[in-house]
């Protein structure tokens, strides 16, 4: 695993897909800033969407958005938290969906800090439009507003 081949005092670990090529500077030097601080955090963008929750094919509820976000990498911990975090995932063999919700699991918070609508996580073909679109508006020396 990565975090054994750490260097003997690095303090922080950020953890970023490769599949989310767009993520700004701005966006990581904040993340780690606020990991620095509270030991945890991750990038994070309100859902814009209704969401449903359900089982089979039936709607059981309709989730409360204002208390939802969409996770995004990188997510930032202090190393030994992270550290802990996979000692007790292993343990109880349990397998969460990002290092976040490894954290959670200790019951440690872990900060949201304001991610972007452009750092998107590219999985679907149509994922794939919208990135050739943002590295043509990048190449033709336009902003994508985000």
């Amino acid at each position: 695993m990565g975090l054994q081949q750490l260097q003997p005092g690095t303090e922080v670990v950020a953890v970023h897909d490769g599949v989310r090529p767009f993520v700004s500077i701005e966006e990581i030097e904040s993340v780690v800033r606020q990991a620095e601080r509270t030991g945890a955090a991750i990038l994070g963008v309100p859902i814009v969407d209704t969401v449903k929750q359900a089982e089979r094919e039936f709607v059981e509820s309709t989730l409360t958005r204002e208390h939802l976000v969409l996770a995004q990498t990188p997510q930032v911990f202090r190393a030994e938290i992270l550290k802990q975090a996979f000692e007790y995932a292993a343990r109880d063999e349990y397998y969460g969906t990002d290092e976040s919700s490894l954290v959670e699991r200790l019951g440690h918070p872990v900060a949201i800090v304001r991610g972007s609508e452009r750092n998107i996580k590219i999985t679907r073909p149509s994922d794939l439009t919208l990135a050739r679109a943002f590295l043509a508006e990048e190449a033709g020396g336009e902003k994508v507003a985000s």
